[in-house]
Protein backbone atom coordinates (compact mmCIF):
# COMPACT_ATOMS: atom_id res chain seq x y z
CA UNK A 1 0.00 0.00 0.00
CA UNK A 2 2.94 2.34 -0.28
CA UNK A 3 1.50 4.35 -2.81
CA UNK A 4 -1.66 5.11 -1.27
CA UNK A 5 -2.48 8.37 0.11
CA UNK A 6 -5.81 7.87 2.20
CA UNK A 7 -7.96 10.95 4.24
CA UNK A 8 -10.01 9.76 7.06
CA UNK A 9 -12.69 12.03 7.58
CA UNK A 10 -12.98 12.31 11.67
CA UNK A 11 -11.05 11.96 14.33
CA UNK A 12 -12.80 10.03 16.62
CA UNK A 13 -12.17 6.48 18.07
CA UNK A 14 -13.43 4.99 14.67
CA UNK A 15 -11.22 7.25 12.64
CA UNK A 16 -8.13 6.97 15.10
CA UNK A 17 -8.10 3.41 15.07
CA UNK A 18 -8.60 3.29 11.10
CA UNK A 19 -5.64 5.37 10.36
CA UNK A 20 -3.75 3.49 13.02
CA UNK A 21 -4.05 0.62 10.45
CA UNK A 22 -3.42 2.40 7.47
CA UNK A 23 -0.50 3.58 8.49
CA UNK A 24 0.65 0.44 9.40
CA UNK A 25 -0.12 -0.91 6.13
CA UNK A 26 2.11 2.02 4.68
CA UNK A 27 0.03 4.52 3.43
CA UNK A 28 -0.17 8.39 3.75
CA UNK A 29 -2.70 9.00 5.69
CA UNK A 30 -4.44 12.65 6.22
CA UNK A 31 -7.39 12.76 9.19
CA UNK A 32 -9.62 15.58 8.85
CA UNK A 33 -11.98 16.77 11.63
CA UNK A 34 -13.45 20.01 12.34
CA UNK A 35 -11.53 19.88 15.94
CA UNK A 36 -9.42 16.96 16.19
CA UNK A 37 -8.38 17.54 19.59
CA UNK A 38 -11.83 18.39 21.12
CA UNK A 39 -14.77 16.84 22.40
CA UNK A 40 -16.39 14.22 20.80
CA UNK A 41 -18.51 11.05 21.58
CA UNK A 42 -15.03 9.22 21.67
CA UNK A 43 -14.25 10.98 24.88
CA UNK A 44 -17.02 10.87 26.73
CA UNK A 45 -18.23 7.07 26.77
CA UNK A 46 -18.68 4.52 29.43
CA UNK A 47 -15.34 3.21 28.72
CA UNK A 48 -16.51 -0.59 28.09
CA UNK A 49 -15.49 -3.05 25.74
CA UNK A 50 -18.46 -4.54 25.39
CA UNK A 51 -18.02 -7.82 23.00
CA UNK A 52 -21.05 -9.38 25.04
CA UNK A 53 -23.41 -6.98 23.31
CA UNK A 54 -24.67 -8.60 20.61
CA UNK A 55 -29.02 -7.91 20.88
CA UNK A 56 -30.06 -5.38 18.72
CA UNK A 57 -32.15 -2.17 20.59
CA UNK A 58 -34.99 -3.45 18.57
CA UNK A 59 -36.34 -6.71 19.75
CA UNK A 60 -40.09 -8.37 20.23
CA UNK A 61 -41.76 -6.52 22.87
CA UNK A 62 -40.06 -3.41 23.20
CA UNK A 63 -42.97 -1.16 21.69
CA UNK A 64 -45.09 -1.75 24.80
CA UNK A 65 -41.92 -0.61 27.08
CA UNK A 66 -41.21 2.89 25.04
CA UNK A 67 -43.85 4.47 26.39
CA UNK A 68 -43.32 4.23 29.71
CA UNK A 69 -40.07 5.49 29.28
CA UNK A 70 -40.94 8.14 27.58
CA UNK A 71 -43.20 9.19 30.17
CA UNK A 72 -41.00 8.52 32.72
CA UNK A 73 -38.59 11.81 33.89
CA UNK A 74 -36.09 9.51 35.26
CA UNK A 75 -36.51 7.03 31.71
CA UNK A 76 -33.95 5.92 29.75
CA UNK A 77 -35.23 7.68 26.51
CA UNK A 78 -36.96 11.07 25.22
CA UNK A 79 -37.01 12.27 21.85
CA UNK A 80 -37.62 15.71 21.29
CA UNK A 81 -40.83 16.84 19.63
CA UNK A 82 -39.19 19.03 16.85
CA UNK A 83 -37.23 16.36 15.76
CA UNK A 84 -40.28 13.26 15.47
CA UNK A 85 -41.44 13.90 11.90
CA UNK A 86 -37.80 13.70 10.78
CA UNK A 87 -37.13 10.62 13.06
CA UNK A 88 -39.94 8.51 10.89
CA UNK A 89 -38.26 6.95 8.44
CA UNK A 90 -35.55 5.52 11.04
CA UNK A 91 -38.15 4.32 13.43
CA UNK A 92 -40.06 3.29 10.96
CA UNK A 93 -36.88 0.90 9.84
CA UNK A 94 -36.73 0.28 13.60
CA UNK A 95 -39.57 -1.54 14.28
CA UNK A 96 -38.80 -3.68 11.10
CA UNK A 97 -36.38 -5.20 12.16
CA UNK A 98 -37.44 -6.06 15.96
CA UNK A 99 -38.82 -9.44 14.77
CA UNK A 100 -37.39 -12.96 15.97
CA UNK A 101 -36.00 -13.75 12.50
CA UNK A 102 -34.36 -10.12 12.54
CA UNK A 103 -32.82 -10.13 15.94
CA UNK A 104 -30.95 -13.51 14.95
CA UNK A 105 -29.54 -12.39 11.75
CA UNK A 106 -28.38 -9.33 13.35
CA UNK A 107 -26.86 -10.77 16.25
CA UNK A 108 -24.90 -13.12 14.27
CA UNK A 109 -23.48 -10.18 12.68
CA UNK A 110 -22.36 -8.37 15.62
CA UNK A 111 -21.14 -11.36 17.06
CA UNK A 112 -18.98 -11.78 14.18
CA UNK A 113 -17.90 -8.18 14.64
CA UNK A 114 -17.09 -8.39 18.56
CA UNK A 115 -15.56 -12.05 18.61
CA UNK A 116 -12.45 -10.20 16.53
CA UNK A 117 -12.72 -7.42 18.89
CA UNK A 118 -9.57 -8.56 21.12
CA UNK A 119 -7.90 -9.93 18.37
CA UNK A 120 -7.49 -6.45 16.80
CA UNK A 121 -7.98 -4.37 19.76
CA UNK A 122 -4.75 -5.81 21.97
CA UNK A 123 -2.36 -5.40 19.48
CA UNK A 124 -3.33 -1.92 19.03
CA UNK A 125 -2.90 -0.81 22.57
CA UNK A 126 0.51 -3.17 22.69
CA UNK A 127 2.30 -1.38 19.27
CA UNK A 128 1.11 2.03 20.74
CA UNK A 129 2.33 1.56 24.63
CA UNK A 130 -1.43 1.57 25.92
CA UNK A 131 -1.98 -1.86 26.69
CA UNK A 132 -2.24 -0.65 30.85
CA UNK A 133 -5.31 1.35 30.09
CA UNK A 134 -7.12 -1.85 29.77
CA UNK A 135 -8.81 -3.32 32.81
CA UNK A 136 -9.99 -6.69 32.11
CA UNK A 137 -12.88 -7.65 34.53
CA UNK A 138 -15.27 -8.79 33.17
CA UNK A 139 -18.58 -6.46 33.95
CA UNK A 140 -21.75 -7.18 35.97
CA UNK A 141 -25.46 -6.87 35.20
CA UNK A 142 -27.66 -5.91 38.25
CA UNK A 143 -31.40 -6.26 38.53
CA UNK A 144 -33.48 -5.37 41.15
CA UNK A 145 -36.48 -7.07 40.55
CA UNK A 146 -37.17 -11.00 39.54
CA UNK A 147 -39.22 -9.76 36.83
CA UNK A 148 -36.52 -7.71 35.15
CA UNK A 149 -34.38 -10.34 35.05
CA UNK A 150 -37.02 -12.80 33.45
CA UNK A 151 -37.77 -9.89 30.86
CA UNK A 152 -33.92 -10.46 29.66
CA UNK A 153 -34.41 -14.09 29.98
CA UNK A 154 -34.42 -14.50 25.78
CA UNK A 155 -31.38 -12.02 25.11
CA UNK A 156 -28.91 -14.07 27.79
CA UNK A 157 -30.47 -17.17 26.37
CA UNK A 158 -29.39 -16.06 22.73
CA UNK A 159 -25.66 -14.38 24.02
CA UNK A 160 -25.13 -18.27 25.77
CA UNK A 161 -26.13 -19.78 22.00
CA UNK A 162 -23.47 -17.93 20.61
CA UNK A 163 -20.68 -19.02 23.01
CA UNK A 164 -20.56 -16.13 24.93
CA UNK A 165 -20.20 -17.16 28.64
CA UNK A 166 -21.98 -15.35 31.60
CA UNK A 167 -22.54 -16.06 35.40
CA UNK A 168 -25.74 -16.05 37.29
CA UNK A 169 -25.51 -14.85 40.61
CA UNK A 170 -27.79 -13.66 43.58
CA UNK A 171 -28.29 -10.21 44.95
CA UNK A 172 -25.89 -11.28 48.06
CA UNK A 173 -23.25 -12.90 45.57
CA UNK A 174 -23.22 -9.33 43.55
CA UNK A 175 -22.41 -7.47 46.39
CA UNK A 176 -19.64 -9.81 47.64
CA UNK A 177 -18.58 -8.79 43.70
CA UNK A 178 -19.26 -5.03 44.48
CA UNK A 179 -19.34 -4.21 48.20
CA UNK A 180 -20.59 -0.96 47.18
CA UNK A 181 -24.08 -2.25 45.59
CA UNK A 182 -27.20 -1.64 47.93
CA UNK A 183 -30.08 -4.14 49.23
CA UNK A 184 -31.69 -3.10 46.16
CA UNK A 185 -29.95 -5.67 44.06
CA UNK A 186 -32.03 -8.80 43.79
CA UNK A 187 -29.95 -10.72 41.01
CA UNK A 188 -27.35 -9.97 38.56
CA UNK A 189 -25.09 -11.30 35.63
CA UNK A 190 -21.62 -12.07 35.57
CA UNK A 191 -19.50 -11.27 32.06
CA UNK A 192 -16.20 -12.23 32.17
CA UNK A 193 -15.37 -11.04 28.74
CA UNK A 194 -16.50 -7.75 29.36
CA UNK A 195 -13.67 -5.05 29.47
CA UNK A 196 -12.85 -1.33 30.27
CA UNK A 197 -10.53 0.99 29.49
CA UNK A 198 -9.04 3.35 32.60
CA UNK A 199 -9.66 6.85 30.15
CA UNK A 200 -11.25 7.08 26.59
CA UNK A 201 -10.50 10.85 26.37
CA UNK A 202 -6.61 9.74 27.46
CA UNK A 203 -6.77 6.65 25.44
CA UNK A 204 -7.81 9.01 21.83
CA UNK A 205 -5.09 11.76 22.68
CA UNK A 206 -2.51 9.12 23.19
CA UNK A 207 -3.36 7.52 20.10
CA UNK A 208 -3.64 11.00 18.10
CA UNK A 209 -0.14 11.60 19.61
CA UNK A 210 1.21 8.55 18.58
CA UNK A 211 -0.16 8.94 14.58
CA UNK A 212 0.95 12.73 14.60
CA UNK A 213 4.81 11.71 15.51
CA UNK A 214 4.91 8.96 12.71
CA UNK A 215 3.96 11.20 10.09
CA UNK A 216 -0.21 10.99 10.29
CA UNK A 217 -1.06 14.67 9.19
CA UNK A 218 -4.63 16.34 11.40
CA UNK A 219 -6.01 18.91 9.75
CA UNK A 220 -8.73 20.78 11.72
CA UNK A 221 -11.38 21.43 9.06
CA UNK A 222 -15.29 21.41 8.48
CA UNK A 223 -15.58 19.44 5.42
CA UNK A 224 -18.17 20.40 3.11
CA UNK A 225 -18.30 17.76 0.43
CA UNK A 226 -16.57 15.06 -1.28
CA UNK A 227 -16.30 14.84 -5.60
CA UNK A 228 -15.30 11.57 -6.71
CA UNK A 229 -15.66 11.15 -10.75
CA UNK A 230 -14.05 7.39 -10.36
CA UNK A 231 -11.23 8.65 -13.27
CA UNK A 232 -9.38 11.00 -10.77
CA UNK A 233 -8.65 11.01 -7.30
CA UNK A 234 -11.17 11.87 -4.87
CA UNK A 235 -11.61 15.61 -3.65
CA UNK A 236 -12.30 16.77 -0.43
CA UNK A 237 -13.42 20.06 -0.07
CA UNK A 238 -13.17 21.71 3.53
CA UNK A 239 -14.58 25.65 4.03
CA UNK A 240 -12.27 28.24 3.51
CA UNK A 241 -11.93 26.93 -0.03
CA UNK A 242 -9.54 24.38 0.59
CA UNK A 243 -9.62 20.67 -1.22
CA UNK A 244 -7.04 17.87 -0.79
CA UNK A 245 -7.22 14.76 -2.96
CA UNK A 246 -6.11 11.12 -1.86
CA UNK A 247 -6.85 7.76 -3.59
CA UNK A 248 -9.05 6.62 -1.26
CA UNK A 249 -11.11 8.72 1.68
CA UNK A 250 -12.31 6.88 4.43
CA UNK A 251 -15.82 8.86 6.10
CA UNK A 252 -15.59 8.06 10.32
CA UNK A 253 -17.53 11.22 11.11
CA UNK A 254 -19.35 9.59 13.65
CA UNK A 255 -22.96 11.02 13.75
CA UNK A 256 -22.12 13.43 10.88
CA UNK A 257 -21.45 10.83 8.50
CA UNK A 258 -24.83 10.72 7.25
CA UNK A 259 -25.05 13.71 5.99
CA UNK A 260 -21.55 13.26 3.83
CA UNK A 261 -23.02 10.00 2.51
CA UNK A 262 -25.95 12.10 0.97
CA UNK A 263 -23.68 13.89 -1.33
CA UNK A 264 -22.38 10.88 -2.89
CA UNK A 265 -25.87 9.78 -3.29
CA UNK A 266 -25.47 7.13 -0.99
CA UNK A 267 -29.05 6.75 1.44
CA UNK A 268 -28.34 5.77 5.52
CA UNK A 269 -30.58 5.58 7.88
CA UNK A 270 -28.63 7.60 10.49
CA UNK A 271 -29.79 8.97 13.77
CA UNK A 272 -28.21 11.28 16.96
CA UNK A 273 -28.45 8.86 19.88
CA UNK A 274 -27.51 11.87 22.23
CA UNK A 275 -26.12 10.03 25.39
CA UNK A 276 -25.12 11.54 28.78
CA UNK A 277 -23.16 11.46 32.13
CA UNK A 278 -21.86 12.75 34.93
CA UNK A 279 -18.14 11.92 36.22
CA UNK A 280 -17.78 12.07 39.89
CA UNK A 281 -13.95 12.82 40.82
CA UNK A 282 -14.29 11.66 44.62
CA UNK A 283 -17.73 9.36 44.46
CA UNK A 284 -17.24 7.90 47.91
CA UNK A 285 -17.57 4.04 46.28
CA UNK A 286 -15.01 1.86 45.12
CA UNK A 287 -16.55 -0.52 41.97
CA UNK A 288 -13.96 -2.75 40.65
CA UNK A 289 -15.75 -3.36 37.28
CA UNK A 290 -18.47 -1.49 34.64
CA UNK A 291 -22.02 -1.92 36.20
CA UNK A 292 -25.07 -2.21 33.77
CA UNK A 293 -28.28 -1.33 35.94
CA UNK A 294 -30.59 -3.49 33.27
CA UNK A 295 -34.22 -2.04 34.18
CA UNK A 296 -32.99 1.58 34.52
CA UNK A 297 -30.59 1.37 31.02
CA UNK A 298 -27.76 3.06 32.82
CA UNK A 299 -23.76 1.90 33.95
CA UNK A 300 -21.58 2.76 36.18
CA UNK A 301 -17.96 2.50 35.10
CA UNK A 302 -14.35 3.03 37.20
CA UNK A 303 -12.18 5.05 35.49
CA UNK A 304 -9.12 7.17 36.49
CA UNK A 305 -10.24 10.29 36.67
CA UNK A 306 -13.33 9.05 38.58
CA UNK A 307 -16.44 7.47 38.62
CA UNK A 308 -18.29 7.70 35.65
CA UNK A 309 -22.28 6.98 35.56
CA UNK A 310 -23.59 7.06 31.68
CA UNK A 311 -26.66 6.28 30.06
CA UNK A 312 -30.06 8.03 28.29
CA UNK A 313 -31.21 7.76 24.83
CA UNK A 314 -32.10 11.23 23.62
CA UNK A 315 -33.33 11.68 20.09
CA UNK A 316 -32.97 15.46 19.10
CA UNK A 317 -31.08 15.54 15.73
CA UNK A 318 -27.89 17.35 15.91
CA UNK A 319 -28.31 20.60 16.45
CA UNK A 320 -30.83 20.63 19.32
CA UNK A 321 -29.09 21.91 22.80
CA UNK A 322 -27.96 19.37 25.52
CA UNK A 323 -30.80 18.89 28.25
CA UNK A 324 -28.15 18.34 31.32
CA UNK A 325 -31.10 17.62 33.51
CA UNK A 326 -31.23 14.11 32.50
CA UNK A 327 -27.46 13.85 34.01
CA UNK A 328 -29.40 14.96 37.33
CA UNK A 329 -31.86 11.67 36.24
CA UNK A 330 -28.73 9.19 36.15
CA UNK A 331 -27.56 10.72 39.51
CA UNK A 332 -30.71 9.87 40.86
CA UNK A 333 -30.67 6.34 39.60
CA UNK A 334 -27.42 5.51 40.48
CA UNK A 335 -27.70 6.85 44.56
CA UNK A 336 -30.85 3.78 44.58
CA UNK A 337 -27.95 1.44 44.09
CA UNK A 338 -25.22 2.66 45.24
CA UNK A 339 -26.53 4.22 48.56
CA UNK A 340 -22.93 5.31 49.73
CA UNK A 341 -22.49 7.64 46.65
CA UNK A 342 -20.84 11.29 46.85
CA UNK A 343 -22.28 13.67 44.36
CA UNK A 344 -19.57 16.68 44.99
CA UNK A 345 -18.00 18.21 41.86
CA UNK A 346 -19.41 16.22 39.12
CA UNK A 347 -19.14 17.05 35.52
CA UNK A 348 -21.76 16.50 33.00
CA UNK A 349 -21.18 15.93 29.35
CA UNK A 350 -23.36 15.24 26.38
CA UNK A 351 -22.42 13.70 23.25
CA UNK A 352 -24.09 12.51 19.77
CA UNK A 353 -23.60 8.41 19.18
CA UNK A 354 -24.44 7.21 15.46
CA UNK A 355 -26.93 5.22 15.85
CA UNK A 356 -28.70 2.98 12.86
CA UNK A 357 -32.21 1.32 13.23
CA UNK A 358 -30.33 -1.91 13.00
CA UNK A 359 -27.80 -1.62 15.37
CA UNK A 360 -25.28 -3.08 13.10
CA UNK A 361 -22.25 -0.18 11.85
CA UNK A 362 -21.64 1.02 8.25
CA UNK A 363 -18.52 -0.75 7.16
CA UNK A 364 -17.77 -0.89 3.17
CA UNK A 365 -17.05 1.19 0.06
CA UNK A 366 -19.32 3.05 -0.79
CA UNK A 367 -21.51 1.32 -4.45
CA UNK A 368 -21.72 4.79 -6.55
CA UNK A 369 -17.96 5.56 -5.64
CA UNK A 370 -16.01 2.68 -4.93
CA UNK A 371 -12.45 5.20 -3.60
CA UNK A 372 -14.77 5.85 -0.59
CA UNK A 373 -15.40 3.94 2.34
CA UNK A 374 -17.55 4.31 5.24
CA UNK A 375 -16.85 3.64 8.88
CA UNK A 376 -19.47 4.98 11.30
CA UNK A 377 -22.88 4.42 12.81
CA UNK A 378 -21.45 1.92 16.02
CA UNK A 379 -23.95 3.47 18.40
CA UNK A 380 -23.20 2.09 21.95
CA UNK A 381 -20.06 0.26 20.43
CA UNK A 382 -17.57 2.55 18.76
CA UNK A 383 -14.76 1.94 21.34
CA UNK A 384 -15.53 -1.77 21.24
CA UNK A 385 -15.20 -2.05 17.68
CA UNK A 386 -13.19 0.55 16.68
CA UNK A 387 -9.77 -1.18 16.36
CA UNK A 388 -11.98 -3.77 14.26
CA UNK A 389 -13.25 -1.67 11.82
CA UNK A 390 -9.80 0.39 11.54
CA UNK A 391 -8.26 -3.21 10.79
CA UNK A 392 -11.24 -4.11 8.04
CA UNK A 393 -10.81 -0.74 6.12
CA UNK A 394 -7.18 -1.05 5.48
CA UNK A 395 -7.54 -4.39 4.42
CA UNK A 396 -10.28 -2.48 2.20
CA UNK A 397 -8.30 0.06 0.67
CA UNK A 398 -5.20 -2.08 -0.17
CA UNK A 399 -7.87 -4.48 -1.87
CA UNK A 400 -6.85 -8.05 0.42
CA UNK A 401 -9.58 -10.31 1.49
CA UNK A 402 -11.27 -9.38 5.00
CA UNK A 403 -10.85 -11.54 7.99
CA UNK A 404 -14.74 -11.68 7.91
CA UNK A 405 -18.17 -11.34 5.89
CA UNK A 406 -18.33 -7.28 5.42
CA UNK A 407 -21.86 -7.88 4.22
CA UNK A 408 -24.12 -7.46 6.35
CA UNK A 409 -22.70 -4.25 7.25
CA UNK A 410 -22.62 -2.45 4.09
CA UNK A 411 -24.51 0.24 3.00
CA UNK A 412 -26.50 -0.92 0.28
CA UNK A 413 -28.90 -2.60 3.03
CA UNK A 414 -30.31 1.24 3.19
CA UNK A 415 -31.09 1.54 -0.75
Amino acid sequence: MATESVVVIGAGIVGIAAAYHLLREGAAVTVIDRAPEGDKASFGNAGGIAVSEIVPASVPGLAWRVPRWLLDPLGPLAIRPAHVLELIPWLWRFSQVGTPKEVSRISSALFVLNSRVYDDLLPMLAETGLSDELNERGALTVYESEDGFQRDAEAWALKRDHGIAIKNVTGEEAREMEPALGTLVHRAVFIPQWSHINDPKRLVDSLREWLRTRGVAFIAGDVIDISDSGADMPQVSLAGGRSIAATKVVVAAGAWSGELSKRLGDRVLLESERGYNTTLPDPGVALSRELIFAERQFVATPLSCGLRIGGAAEFGGLHAEPNFRRCQALITLATRYLPGLKVCGATNWAGHRPATPDSLPVIGASPRHPNVLYAFGHGHLGLTQAATTGRLIADLVRGAPTPIDISPYTITRFS
